[in-house]
């Protein structure tokens, strides 16, 4: 790590990222609209009845062809009434004709080939089952909350795995979300008799989401309702206005996202994010809302902060939801207070998520304390950047030098050599236990354990050797006595015990 900065960042311009699109779907699901639609069924056995019984319940008009009908789909059908028409006798291709969908329980191969390509020949998707190169759709495992329903696929590659999932998801949803989904169906039209443009009802509907998250269980009943409505009304003459919400992104594992920082998200209509933000975050955000880079970072390429204040400014007088996303915590070394400021100038509602700080997720990956009674009776963070690039030149180095504190420096990476010679200058002790973590909380975390005398040798030599001199993300350095709790130093210590063991003979 170079001592002294390097030339200014060039400025770059906010970019509008096409990243963050849908991945590959091996399957995509849909769900038909089968009420009063007929649908054709060949087969008779266990297997059909389970069809049967899916087909019937998502109110479709089922003709089942087969000459053998097994007692469960006999019973079924039985139970279905006028849903289910048995048809003693084996299909034809006419049969499938005007139908919305054709399912062949069909053990035999060629019989199901000939199933399929009739089926396709009368323009009906067809799934044929437990048979996939015949299937045009297939089932997957059901959760069912109707009018809320969840559906689940492997493509075929491990029902059972579906299963578990399966049994996963209904151990965390409610029973009680079926009365909510049921509200919500009715409610629907007072909602589009007040008019509401799109934020408008975006805002009922976020409101309704959020009682039924906290009061599953509840019914929702004609009070909440009219509540809802009178908020939704009373809101109309914001109905064009923006807003701004500076959201900690924490220091990258994704669920280290608070519950309020995914839910902004999740109503996000514009996200400017940082470089340091990880693309599992964004993957939690709104699938439609527009992701645009408006990275700043050390030493390299930056966009402007008065760039990214008028752009955040900007969309959101176009009425939009502008999520500000910041790696760690936005109060901490964040820059928040100047886009703070720039929302109240504009007059624009502005409200702040806090995130996980990168010192809490580094410390949380050491399992050490900061706060060590043993060792610690204060905490402290400094930044090793100025806005002209260099080591601040007012940072307190009595402090600094404080044996009881734990001091996290933040952007350190290329003026700690500095940092660490003036501190020590200013009475640090050169043995203080100093630890350097990159890319905290993430996979490609790595870790340099040192003292403050010489974890500058260390980092230079580490850099060198496994990284070519660029280092491998976002850098904290972290010292005090509090650090040495950490297990590379104990692991050091240990070493350097044998050592003295076996001196000694």
């Amino acid at each position: 790590m170079a001592a002294t900065p390097g030339a200014p960042p060039s400025p770059r311009r906010p970019a509008e990222q096409n990243g963050g699109r849908m991945a590959p779907l091996a399957r995509l699901p849909v769900f038909f609209a089968l009420e009063g639609r007929r649908v054709v069924l060949a087969g008779g056995s266990d297997a059909a009845a389970w069809k049967a019984e899916l087909i019937a319940a998502a109110g479709a008009q089922l003709h089942v062809y087969a000459v053998d009908i097994s007692p469960a789909l006999a019973s079924l059908a039985i139970e279905a009434g006028e849903r289910i028409t048995l048809h003693a006798r084996d299909w034809t291709p006419e049969d499938l004709a005007g139908a919305a969908l054709a399912i062949g329980a069909i053990e035999d191969d060629a019989e199901g080939a000939r199933f399929a390509a009739a089926a396709r020949a009368a323009g009906v998707p067809v799934n044929v089952v437990d048979k996939p190169a015949f299937c045009d759709f297939a089932f997957g495992a059901i959760v069912n909350r109707s009018p809320l329903v969840v559906g689940i696929s492997t493509d075929g590659a491990a029902p059972v795995f579906g299963q578990a999932v399966r049994a996963k998801i209904e151990s965390v949803i409610p029973q009680g979300f079926r009365h909510w989904a049921e509200a919500a169906r009715s409610w629907r039209p007072f909602v589009t008799a007040l008019g509401l443009g799109h934020h408008g009802r975006r805002r009922f509907w976020e409101r309704f989401a959020r009682h039924a998250l906290v009061t599953p269980d509840a019914t929702p009943n004609e009070t909440l309702r009219d509540d809802l409505l009178a908020r939704a009304r009373a809101g109309r003459e914001e109905e064009g206005r923006g807003s701004i919400a500076l959201v900690g992104a924490g220091p990258g594992d994704p669920e280290l996202l608070t519950l309020k920082a995914v839910r902004v998200l999740q109503a996000a209509d514009v996200v400017l994010y940082d470089d340091l933000v990880a693309p599992a975050v964004l993957d939690l955000a709104r699938r439609e809302a527009r992701k645009t880079l408006v990275g700043k970072s050390g030493y390299k390429p930056s966009c402007k902060q008065d760039d990214i204040n008028a752009l955040m400014v900007t969309l959101a007088r176009q009425g939009k939801r502008v999520v500000r996303l910041k790696g760690g915590d936005p109060m901490v070394f964040g820059r928040a207070g100047e886009e703070i400021t720039a929302a109240r100038a504009a007059g624009l509602p502005i409200e702040v998520v806090p995130g996980i700080t990168a010192a809490q997720g580094a410390a949380s990956r050491m399992a050490v304390s900061l706060t060590h009674r043993d060792h610690a009776r204060r905490l402290q963070f400094v930044t090793a950047h100025a806005r002209d690039g260099k080591l601040p030149v007012d940072l307190d180095w009595t402090s600094l030098a404080d044996r009881a504190a734990t001091t996290v420096v933040y952007m350190p990476q290329r003026t700690w050599g500095e940092l660490a010679e003036k501190a020590m200058a200013a009475g640090l002790d050169p043995h203080t236990p100093a630890l350097a973590i990159f890319s905290a909380t993430r996979p490609e975390e790595f870790r340099v354990a040192a003292t403050v005398a010489t974890l500058k040798d260390k980092l230079d030599a580490a850099m060198a050797d496994k990284f070519s001199g660029v280092p491998p993300g976002p850098c904290l350095i972290l010292f005090g006595f509090a650090i040495g709790e950490a297990e590379e130093f104990a692991i050091a210590r240990m070493a350097e015990d044998d050592t003295e063991r076996a001196a000694r003979g």
